[in-house]
């Protein structure tokens, strides 16, 4: 796409013009989408072709549109982070990646949906009602960032910007055959994303292929004196090495497989794919190992405390005096206490209550260190188990999610098995490492399975290079891109 602009092939309006289509034509039976900004992406492309035209000097995704996640804010456009708390918010400002893909010249197509501030694992938490899976529309696209996954895989976007705080862009894209990656820990700025657990989210790319992905880190990754978590380092070289990944290039790669994730609760065709994309590797010159790493047997525990807690504090802000929605109450005095609970009420949904009086608990008086210090404990156990496997091993390889997507409200009464689902990515947000998810094939049930890739941190180019590679191989077995197997969706 982003060759075709530059060799004038197709313009940034055509291309723009077309993806608004699509978002028309499909986008009620998918829900990925809020909001869209058609006469804004509009002029954004008109500016993008003069600047082409003009001869100014273009970055690589230029005119290439993008969607951006609802909780991430573009100026003077509603952001509703999926709840009702925020239903006509409107921010004064971009945030920081906006500010880089506007520089970028890439036209913002809208903003996609998104479990309730980033809450859940299926995007069935959005006040606006739930994103449906273009592979399947009974069933769900993962979450947090179901919206940004299903807009690329629908084609409704080439690109989307998502959030991870314990696999919401990885997971999505591994239920949608779309390749999303997170960061290292500050490695792109969160300047301008609205917080769910501030030590562990980052912002990251979601694309249909792993150059796209690397393309879009390179441009709203670096420094940022605005947000404080921000690393003080270049942004590293993911595109060149995306690119040698792609050309087979692997040198004497080491390659770690831990053992606790995998085994029971992992999805039979699940594993099989990542099996088969282990051989993959095998065929290129990669050595495998197996890594122990038993405190991952506590990272979902420890999860569970520390993104509530935060979350719960990042919340407080919503207290109907300083920001969103104000409710008063129906009966009663009307003081700050009752318009707060009346507000709080109203505005947050069932799993954000949840989180927050779970995340309020474990920070209360006489539980702080019993709970929350007790998970902390836990986090470092976890980022000295990362620390021993890169002593043996240079990337870590296994399944994204241990199932493929369920169908939507299958586990809305068993939350546990849901949060279940998030088991295999949560360890790197607690470690801060990053990780991708690519396309491994189809299950058993003709669903796609995520292939997880995760380095050290700050060794995000190693990471899209082994992806890359692996990329490679299984579309040369599949005869090509891996969204070329899904279902064409009736335009309606």
């Amino acid at each position: 796409m982003a060759a075709a602009l530059a060799a004038g092939e197709v313009s940034s309006f055509e291309l723009t013009q077309a993806h608004l289509d699509r978002i028309n034509a499909v986008d009620s039976q998918v829900r990925a989408f809020l909001r869209t900004f058609p006469d804004q992406a509009l002029d954004q492309a008109r500016a993008a072709d003069q600047a082409r035209a003009a001869g100014q000097p273009l970055g690589p995704l230029a005119g290439v549109p993008i969607a951006v996640k609802d909780l991430v804010v573009v100026k003077d456009q509603i952001t509703t982070c999926g709840s009702r708390m925020l239903e006509n918010w409107r921010p004064g400002f971009d945030a920081t990646v906006v500010t880089k893909v506007r520089q970028a010249h890439m036209p913002i197509l809208g903003k996609t949906n998104l479990d309730e501030f980033a809450m859940g694992s299926s995007t069935e938490f959005s006040a606006f009602g739930p994103t449906h899976n273009p592979w399947d529309l009974d069933r769900i696209p993962g979450g947090s960032g179901g919206g940004s996954a299903a807009a690329v895989a629908a084609y409704e976007a080439p690109l989307a910007i998502g959030s991870d705080t314990g696999g919401s862009i990885r997971g999505p894209s591994a239920l949608t055959g779309t390749v999303g990656a997170k960061p290292t820990y500050g490695g792109v700025s969160r300047y301008g994303a609205v917080a769910l657990a501030s030590s562990l989210d980052q912002i990251g790319p979601v694309g249909r292929g792993v150059l796209d992905a690397a393309m879009l880190h390179q441009i709203i990754g670096g420094h940022d004196p605005l947000d404080q978590t921000s690393l003080n380092e270049p942004v590293p070289p993911v595109v060149e090495y995306a690119k040698r990944g792609l050309a087979g290039d692997l040198g004497n790669l080491r390659v770690g497989v831990v053992r606790q994730l995998s085994g029971e609760g992992y999805q039979q065709g699940v594993m099989d794919r990542f099996t088969e994309a282990l051989d993959a590797l095998r065929g290129l010159g990669v050595s495998i190992e197996e890594i122990d790493c038993p405190s991952f047997d506590y990272a979902f525990a420890a999860y569970y405390l520390i993104m509530p807690a935060e979350a719960s504090s990042n919340l407080a802000k919503f207290d109907a005096m300083r920001l969103g929605l104000r409710v008063e109450p129906s009966q009663g005095p009307v003081t700050v206490e009752s318009v707060m609970s009346a507000t709080r009420a109203a505005g947050f949904g069932p799993e954000v209550k949840r989180r927050v009086i779970l995340g309020t608990y474990a920070l209360s008086t006489g539980h702080y260190e019993e709970h929350y210090g007790s998970a902390q404990k836990v986090r470092t156990l976890i980022q000295r188990d990362y620390a021993k496997a890169w002593d043996k091993v240079d990337v870590l390889l296994g399944p994204t999610t241990p199932t493929t997507a369920y169908k939507l409200g299958e586990k809305m009464d068993d939350l546990l098995a849901m949060y279940l689902s998030d088991i295999a990515t949560l360890p790197s947000n607690l470690a801060g490492v990053p990780g991708i998810s690519l396309p491994g094939g189809l299950a058993e049930d003709g669903l796609p399975v995520g292939i997880q890739v995760t380095a050290p941190v700050s060794a995000d180019a190693l990471m899209y290079q082994v992806a890359g590679a692996l990329q490679a191989t299984l579309e040369t077995k599949w005869g090509g891109p891996f969204l070329d197997q899904a279902p064409e969706l009736e335009a309606s």
